[in-house]
């Protein structure tokens, strides 16, 4: 057996077939930054980071959500981790993309399905004991002999908070619409009128300020066992007695003989004859929001009338604005036309405007007494008053929004298009049309196919180009909900804000039927448009 002699020492011998690791100079190892600049880089992230983690868990924390709360902790640990560690480059890019796609993409859709399968909204916004308080305050009936305050009308932290001062007892209280609390005389300063003049943590309304939300202030009741304090005026305020009360022993609610029994399913107080109770409670109905807009009869038919001028709306708006586009395109490609810079400048105008505003302007002009469109035909008509113009008004205001955009791709792809196709087939004895046909337009398409099903799932969902005209109108008089105008989504956000009552659970039962839709069409109209890479083999 040999040895090396390195130096004067002996070294082992190398084993056939097996070399001793190598390093690399030109690899230098990653390890933490030794570098000042690199030290307080990462302190900055550090605290960046830290910073941002404590500002979206201190509102969690206050309200108890702890599974939000876990769940920024847990975010704001993997970002440290990727961030102030030597390795993981890739992670670096990653995660922000990663972060917003959970929280703009995945989040929102995830709770709109949580809410399809609950019966969440008017009546029907908090828990079981918020229905039972809200039942009995909103039936608080002042007695002979109640209990009296002498009222301040303050505010903490933006909301209304009554000041209240009892005399017969020496007491001091504030209330809101969460209940009452007694206050440390030593917080409270009382004026000469007995009333409070300021207490610690409050801010006192002036005459001026309360007498302008009388509203809320009449609104405002406190809850008490046994009943609510309501205010009388701005200087006064009553305890007064629940005339319905929740008995826990039957978990039911009575008052005026009748006894209003809960209903786990329904999520609301039921009475025998069949009646309930406006307040009621957030519970689980599985599939029924989804049901019925197939088998509510009045939703059904609702939602077919709409969806059928959906359709036609969002096919109108891409047909017609790619026409015109191509149509402008073509007239300014031609070699005899002349100030084409200046054409294409006045033409794509409308596009570089904001679409809000020019949407109100539209609805101005269609304004039946000042509108310009009646002024420069001399007439009467009521654009937005009857279906069949209200339509027509829509698919006019967003064809001169829209044809610009169309006109710009189209510029491009004629640009694109070699000249000695066409040559070719001149020489080949095509005419105009012909080469239009079966050589121009083919091509286009080939360009345009992407950007017309684009469109036309945008327009599918055109929220802005029907509520800032017309809001969905005009709407007939036995049926307010559903208007000649409406889209599948401005109904639906009728249905959850409108004048008819918050139905939050139906419009995002709604909502996931508008987005299968819109899907479908988009892998049916990318699955046609293949047929148009035919003509580039």
């Amino acid at each position: 057996m040999t040895r090396h002699l390195t130096a004067g020492r002996e070294t082992a011998p190398s084993r056939p077939g097996h070399e001793p690791p190598r390093k690399d100079p030109g690899r230098p190892r990653r390890g933490w930054p030794t570098s000042v600049s690199g030290v307080l880089a990462r302190l900055l992230v550090a605290g960046l980071l830290g910073g941002i983690g404590i500002l979206a868990a201190s509102p969690l924390a206050a309200a108890r959500s702890w599974t939000g709360l876990a769940v920024v902790a847990v975010a704001t640990a993997a970002a440290l981790f990727v961030y102030l560690s030597p390795r993981r480059p890739a992670a670096k890019y990653l995660i922000p993309t990663t972060f917003l796609i959970l929280a703009f993409q995945i989040f929102p859709v995830v709770y709109t399905m949580s809410l399809a399968v609950t019966n969440f909204g008017d009546g029907h916004l908090g828990g079981k004991q918020d229905a039972i308080t809200a039942i009995e305050t909103a039936s608080v009936q002042r007695t002979p002999g109640s209990a009296e305050f002498r009222l301040t009308v303050a505010e903490r932290d933006g909301e209304l908070v009554f000041l209240l001062a009892d005399p017969a007892r020496g007491l001091l209280y504030a209330g809101d619409g969460t209940g009452l609390r007694k206050l440390a005389p030593s917080d409270v300063t009382l004026g000469p009128d007995g009333r409070v003049a300021a207490a610690e943590g409050h801010e006192v309304l002036t005459v001026a300020q309360a007498a302008a939300r009388t509203g809320e202030i009449t609104e405002l009741t406190v809850p008490v066992p046994g009943g609510a304090i309501r205010s009388q005026g701005l200087s006064r305020a009553y305890q007064g007695t629940a005339a319905l009360r929740y008995e826990k022993s039957c978990d039911c609610v009575e008052g005026d003989g009748v006894v209003y029994r809960a209903d786990p399913e329904q999520g609301r107080f039921t009475a025998a004859d069949g009646t309930a109770l406006p307040q009621g409670w957030k519970v689980t109905v599985g599939t029924d929001n989804l049901t019925s807009a197939l088998t509510d009869p009045r939703v059904r038919g609702d939602v077919l009338g709409v969806f059928g001028w959906n359709v036609f709306f969002a096919v109108g708006v891409v047909v017609l604005t790619a026409a015109l586009g191509i149509a402008v395109a073509l007239a300014l490609h031609h070699p005899a036309m002349r100030a084409v810079r200046l054409y294409r400048t006045l033409i794509i105008l409308p596009y570089a405007m904001p679409a809000f505003a020019m949407l109100l302007v539209w609805r101005d002009m269609f304004n039946t007494d000042f509108g310009l469109i009646n002024w420069l035909l001399d007439t009467r008509v009521d654009w937005l008053g009857t279906p069949s113009t209200a339509r027509a008004s829509v698919l006019l205001a967003q064809l001169w929004l829209g044809f610009p955009y169309m006109f710009l791709v189209a510029t491009g792809a004629l640009q694109a298009i070699p000249s000695d196709v066409q040559e070719a087939a001149q020489v080949d004895g095509a005419g105009p049309w012909q080469r239009f046909r079966h050589v121009t337009l083919p091509l286009l398409l080939l360009s345009l196919a992407p950007l017309l099903v684009s469109s036309l799932a945008f327009n599918f969902n055109n929220f802005n180009g029907i509520f800032l005209i017309t809001s969905g109108g005009p709407f007939p008089a036995d049926d307010p909900a559903v208007g000649a105008t409406d889209l599948l989504i401005t109904y639906t956000y009728r249905m959850a804000f409108g004048q008819q009552g918050a139905q939050y659970g139906l419009a995002a039962a709604m909502s996931i039927y508008v987005y299968l839709i819109v899907a479908v069409l988009s892998i049916v109209s990318f699955r046609r448009t293949r047929a148009f890479k035919e003509v580039d083999r």
